[in-house]
């Protein structure tokens, strides 16, 4: 009898710590369950007191085809792609040598720039968003694609989060490195980088993530629809086009949300990795 009790005392604190993540995993999976829902059912059974995932008639085909010829909906994806795509490599390209820096480099003034670092993660990019279009209108680059791309080339936690894992890298990797010849620019790419390849895929995911949804930005930089990315594209496609058909919305939406999800749950393991490779040292 003690025994048993001393095992449901055992296991309570891990029930309970279960039933903490379901219940949050249920908070959030919910407004996703019921948008795919909603863009397979007709305009009848949307607004239906009472839910059921799946529809009385399926109206999927019709919801899915108007939303893909309708709306420019591929052309919205595309630009999503070259943006999302560009600021990555960008990121990367400037943030990699200022995080090895940090990292492995001493120089006058490197804890005051990492404090700097760490108070650019707190602030909020929308407080720029002033100061970026006057910029943006004076380099005339509105309504282009680099005004969907300049202001997010120098990533704060891109910073953080390579200079985190550059410091579990052995200085000894440095050093022979440094006696083998190569220059400090050489060293971050040739070998700092290919032995961070976690971080790396773990802060694409933070930023396509990001960039893909983002809505504030894009809203102030361009007018041009061929230049919309995904979400301001499904606000114009509701606008123009769907009003307040919530069928055809919700099916853009669950097309423009899948390569997300398909692409966080094949590379989990090493976002995983490269999340947590920084708590090592």
């Amino acid at each position: 009898m003690s025994a048993a009790s001393s095992t449901t005392r055992l296991s309570a604190p891990g029930l309970l710590r279960h039933a903490v993540l379901l219940a949050t995993a249920a908070l959030v999976l919910i407004p996703f369950v019921w948008m795919v829902s909603l863009s397979i059912k007709p305009p009848g059974e949307i607004f239906r007191t009472g839910f059921s995932f799946w529809p009385h008639q399926f109206y999927g085909f019709e919801n899915y085809a108007k939303a893909m010829t309708e709306a420019p909906l591929p052309r919205y994806m595309l630009n999503g792609v070259i943006v999302c795509t560009l600021i990555v490599l960008l990121q990367i390209l400037v943030c990699a040598p200022a995080a090895y820096a940090l990292a492995k480099l001493d120089f006058p003034g490197r804890g005051l720039l990492f404090g700097m670092v760490l108070v650019a993660l707190i602030l909020p990019h929308e407080v720029l968003a002033l100061p970026l279009f006057v910029l943006g209108y004076k380099l005339g680059i509105l309504n282009t694609y680099a005004a969907l791309i300049f202001p997010y080339v120098v990533s704060p936690f891109g910073i953080f989060l390579f200079r985190q894992f550059f410091k579990t890298i052995p200085d000894d990797v440095v050093h022979a490195a440094r006696l083998d010849g190569l220059n400090e620019l050489a060293i971050v790419w040739k070998v700092m980088l290919p032995m961070a390849v976690p971080a790396i895929i773990a802060f694409a995911i933070f930023s396509v993530v990001s960039h893909w949804n983002s809505l504030f930005w894009p809203l102030i930089a361009v007018r041009d629809q061929a230049l919309m990315p995904p979400p301001l594209g499904i606000m114009a496609f509701r606008n123009e086009e769907a009003g307040n058909d919530y069928g055809p919305l919700m099916a853009a939406a669950t097309i423009v949300v899948a390569p997300l999800v398909i692409a966080f749950l094949a590379a989990q393991t090493w976002f995983v990795e490269g999340m947590t490779g920084g708590a090592v040292k």
